[in-house]
């Protein structure tokens, strides 16, 4: 069983294997216990009767505490108390309490059945003796406790237990009335000493106590593993919007750990370790500590539990169970970076122990693949979720999370094949069709992925997820109706889901509903307070101010004034400093890719504290050239040191990005390795500092590289020609197939210097020259133009404003890189200038002024 089961996906049917000790024979361990109630009972049965009346109950309750003076009345309420509580159990006639009526008091917690039976110098017990038979009556007398049980066990703990009876804690007797918890009673429950049976059994005790105080506070508390809404999300996979919540609601605990009824229970369940520490052998307190730790947290108790595997990690530290289990709990009270260690050291102990601790290893790469996808490292678990397919390839779970983790590293077609391998192996998987979906959505195939959204919610109608995509697929064809139907439902089962909120907004906008998407616009800025959804709300009321009047051009769905489409070729520039058109929709793309990487926020030295600290063997290629290569993986865990400030899904979304882009381009062949060396001379130029020493960086990257080892300061041309040539098939896509099969064959063996390298380097069109564009719109992004808005999307400008000289008229960055311009201004010819700032447009505003007044002056 998987105990780290994010969603709603079943657990596998793996279980651990079970222990040296056979179910019967733990029956039979709990029979002596019963055997043990017996002899108290006959003892004190003076007139064989076979109950117990007020004077015998007395003098059971006098011997079993010898140091201890009662006094008449403390007797008296006592037998009151019990003969009220346990009425059923009395037998007509005066005969008293029934033998069944005295395993109840032991099984409500009443005493300890081992101290009794020894304070009794009772005759010892065989471990195989037989539970005492019961009459057709006493076995009809045995319902579940009721709220008079519980006041009775309540008065007895005041009255008996600091005197002696259970004074180490609740009944280690057997639990006739008291069920085993589910787990204990599987073939495989791995428990293998009877003492383990008896902490297991006052546990329970121990918890329904708790449970019961507390639900008379509240009854809200659930023990049952979360809201009603948790098996309406996908577990881990790429549909990350709602997933923390959901996960949240794994972590938190249903108990009041901060009640003096949880105090209490924490007292008594420290009695319970010491116990299990008091075992005859390292096995069994070992056993012991296990049986409690998976008590506690099967009752969702996990900060116990983890204290009772911590301390069974310490009596075996190369078991594997204990590491597993405290890696469950750490994962579940959110502690994802702990508990990834403790998988590892499961894993490192399965991968060493025996074949029955290799029956586990899937379950353990499961898991961590889940703990490090909670902390954004998606290629590190696809490898672990795709060891668990190949260790165990009907894991319909491990094929789906792969699928799914595929996914959010943008390998499409992989996540495709997993996911429908998990279908074929599960057809009702409804997370894997939601999936499946969205994997067919990203490579164009919107028939099938309807489809596949259609059969998750048909399985599972609450879906959110599936509702959620299905809404995004609709919007993407501009089907905005059903796209808003889609983001309705998934609010009416998710109120607070604020982006499907912002996208109803969207979709209303789409169908020209002002109105109703300024108010869903409202709604979702309540939900999240992003300043990007109020920025919307306040364009859209510009907009709503500035209606143009209707004209025959093309107008969008908010009556924005049409625009038109001009070639490259009739944008002029004026002056050398305005960018070229061309030029700066590459440096835009750039920027877009660097702002999501967040490489702009990473020093590049930081690059160079890496390649100094960093030791990668030399390994050679299919072609034999030796490099510093890596597998994707290894490399994630350098992108995390790099991006350390980065919370997990923004570094998921990094990796993707540069997985898709970067990666894909290093790793053309698919072996899964990459160049480290060059990884870093690509990445350099986009990192943050200076334009120099990001250059700087980008040939020490080169010169870290094996076969440039030796060059005393200089690379071979040969490699900086392939650097730059990758470089611009990264962040300038226009070279096609050929020209990387060219970069391959040259052999240059000339070296360069650094110098040399710069001029390659800031080459205009054969270089990287780009990069001058690109910081200057690194450093103009907070730049605003006063009121100046585009004329076109009618944003205000952000960044440079371009100005039509003739028309007066104003574009911003995005507008003027697409070439758009209002439909009320069709020319042969454009003219834009570039400001930087408000300041450059003032000068030149003066300077126009003062010409044209020395021109008047000449005139007159």
């Amino acid at each position: 069983e998987f105990a780290v089961d994010r969603r709603s996906a079943p657990p596998p049917s793996a279980r651990l294997p079970a222990m040296a000790l056979s179910a019967s024979a733990a029956s039979a361990g709990r029979g002596a216990r019963a055997e043990k109630v017996r002899r108290i009972f006959e003892r004190f049965d003076a007139n064989g009767d076979g109950g117990l009346d007020r004077a015998e109950m007395a003098k059971l309750v006098v011997a079993v505490n010898p140091r201890v003076k009662f006094s008449d009345d403390q007797i008296s309420a006592i037998l009151d108390e019990v003969f009220r509580t346990y009425a059923e159990f009395i037998l007509p006639g005066g005969q008293g309490l029934s033998l069944t009526g005295l395993l109840r008091t032991y099984d409500d917690g009443a005493g300890d059945v081992d101290r009794d039976f020894l304070a009794l110098s009772l005759p010892a017990v065989d471990s195989d003796a037989s539970s005492p038979e019961i009459g057709p009556g006493d076995a009809a007398a045995s319902p579940s406790p009721t709220s008079g049980a519980a006041v009775a066990a309540s008065l007895l703990d005041d009255h008996l237990r600091p005197l002696g009876i259970g004074g180490t804690g609740p009944s280690s007797s057997s639990r006739a009335a008291v069920a085993a918890p589910a787990w204990a009673t599987s073939p495989s429950h791995g428990i293998a000493f009877d003492s383990s049976w008896a902490l297991l059994d006052d546990l329970e005790i121990l918890v329904k106590r708790l449970r019961s105080k507390q639900l008379r506070k509240t009854s809200s508390i659930d023990t049952s593993g979360g809201g009603s809404n948790l098996d309406s999300f996908s577990e881990a996979g790429w549909s990350r919007e709602i997933s923390a919540s959901a996960d949240s609601g794994l972590a938190s605990a249903p108990w009041d750990e901060t009640s003096r009824d949880y105090l209490t229970f924490v007292k008594e369940l420290a009695v319970l370790r010491t116990r299990a520490d008091a075992s005859r052998s390292r096995e069994e307190a070992f056993d012991n500590h296990m049986v409690i730790g998976r008590a506690l947290s099967e009752h969702r108790l996990f900060r116990d539990a983890l204290a009772s595997f911590r301390r069974g990690c310490e009596l075996q530290p190369t078991d594997v169970r204990p590491h597993f289990r405290a890696g469950n709990c750490l994962y579940a009270l959110g502690r994802h970076a702990e508990a990834k260690e403790e998988f590892l050291l499961a894993l490192e102990a399965a991968e060493a122990g025996n074949s029955q601790s290799t029956d586990i290893l899937p379950q353990i790469h499961v898991n961590l693949g889940i703990a490090m996808e909670a902390e954004g490292m998606v290629l590190g678990a696809c490898e672990h979720y795709r060891e668990a397919a190949i260790l165990c390839p009907s894991h319909a779970r491990a094929l789906k999370l792969l699928g799914s983790a595929l996914f959010g590293v943008g390998e499409y077609r992989a996540a495709e094949k997993a996911l429908e391998e998990a279908i074929f192996l599960k057809p009702d998987y409804a997370d894997a069709h939601c999936d499946l979906g969205s994997a067919l959505h990203a490579v164009g195939d919107d028939d099938r992925a309807v489809q596949e959204f259609q059969k998750a919610i048909d399985l599972k109608p609450g879906h959110v997820d599936a509702l959620y995509n299905l809404g995004g697929l609709n919007m993407d064809a501009c089907r905005f109706v059903r796209a808003a139907e889609m983001y309705t439902r998934v609010l009416s089962i998710r109120p607070n889901h604020w982006r499907a909120q912002l996208n109803k907004a969207v979709a209303l906008l789409g169908q020209g509903e002002s109105e109703e998407a300024k108010k869903a616009l409202k709604e979702a800025f309540k939900m999240t307070q992003r300043v990007e959804v109020y920025d919307a709300i306040s364009h859209l009321k510009t907009l709503q101010k500035k209606k143009p009047k209707p004209s025959k051009g093309k107008h969008d769905a908010q009556g924005e004034e049409a625009f038109v489409i001009v070639e490259a070729s009739k944008f002029k520039r004026v002056g050398s400093k305005t960018t070229l058109r061309q030029d700066l929709a590459n440096a835009l793309d750039i920027r877009a890719f660097e702002r999501t990487t967040k490489l702009g926020h990473c020093d590049a030295e930081l690059l160079r504290k890496e390649m100094n600290e960093t030791d990668v063997p030399v390994s050679y290629s299919g072609t034999g050239i030796p490099e510093k290569s890596i597998r994707k993986a290894a490399l994630e865990v350098i992108l995390r040191r790099l991006l350390s400030f980065l919370k997990p899904d923004t570094f998921q979304g990094a990796v993707k990005a540069m997985n898709e882009r970067i990666l894909s381009v290093l790793d053309a062949s698919g072996s899964g390795r990459v160049d480290l060396g060059m990884f870093f001379a690509i990445i350099a130029p986009i990192c943050s500092g200076p334009v120099d020493r990001r250059k700087r960086v980008v040939f020490d990257a080169l010169l870290w590289r094996p076969a440039s080892e030796g060059g005393r300061g200089q690379i071979r041309r040969s490699d900086a020609l392939s650097y730059i040539k990758l470089l611009r098939a990264v962040y300038i896509p226009t070279h096609g197939a050929s020209d990387m099969l060219e970069m391959h064959g040259e052999s240059d063996p000339t070296m360069v210097s650094y110098t040399e390298f710069l001029e390659m380097f800031n080459d205009p069109d054969w270089g990287f020259g780009i990069l001058t564009t690109l910081v200057k719109l690194e450093d103009s992004d907070h730049v605003r133009h006063g009121s100046h808005t585009c004329s076109v999307c009618r944003y205000p400008i952000i960044g440079s404003r371009f100005m039509e000289t003739k028309h007066s008229f104003s574009l911003c960055n995005r507008c003027y890189s697409e070439g758009k311009v209002p439909s009320a201004f069709k020319l042969e010819e454009y003219r834009f200038k570039e400001y930087s700032n408000e300041s450059e447009a003032l000068v030149d505003k003066c300077m126009c002024f003062n010409l044209n007044s020395k021109k008047l002056e000449a005139d007159a």
